[in-house]
């Protein structure tokens, strides 16, 4: 892979089988479990979801269903849990997700694209964040 990142490969709205090749090569079981131990890598996710929730203005006390967009392995969706709310999260890594699973996050994760849209019903989420995941639109029409 050279040591760049899938982002930096190919856009994301390239649809083809070779994209996720490209990007389950970058995040495979070992890179996911790597990103998702790092101290670093926790403490960048855990204040953008805090100012994520910043933003979203949710009155305290209030919990809501908010939906995680490239939740990776569930660093942010864990910090939305430990505000009382409920999540579901999305995200195109399998290795990802898997990680998650073995954390034991306490959200619902889902392996899919954002890139092609969710097919949830209108108003099934108070509100959405995505972190770390926004540099994937960069490119898109």
């Amino acid at each position: 892979m050279s040591g760049k990142r899938p982002e930096q490969v190919a856009p994301a709205d390239v649809v083809s089988l070779g994209f996720y090749n490209i990007f389950e090569q970058f995040y495979d079981i070992v890179e996911a479990k790597k990103y998702s131990d790092s101290s670093r890598m926790i403490a960048i996710q855990t204040e953008l979801a805090e100012r994520a929730l910043q933003i979203l203005a949710i009155p305290k006390n209030k919990p809501k269903l908010l939906l995680d967009i490239g939740c990776g392995s569930g660093i942010s969706g864990t910090v939305l849990s430990d505000h009382g709310h409920m999540w579901m999260g999305t995200d195109i890594s399998r290795a990802m997700l898997d990680v998650a699973a073995t954390r034991k996050v306490p959200g619902d994760v889902l392996h899919a694209d954002m890139g092609h849209g969710f097919n949830f019903r209108p108003g099934t989420f108070d509100g959405a964040i995505s972190i770390s995941a926004i540099q994937w639109l960069c490119s898109a029409e």
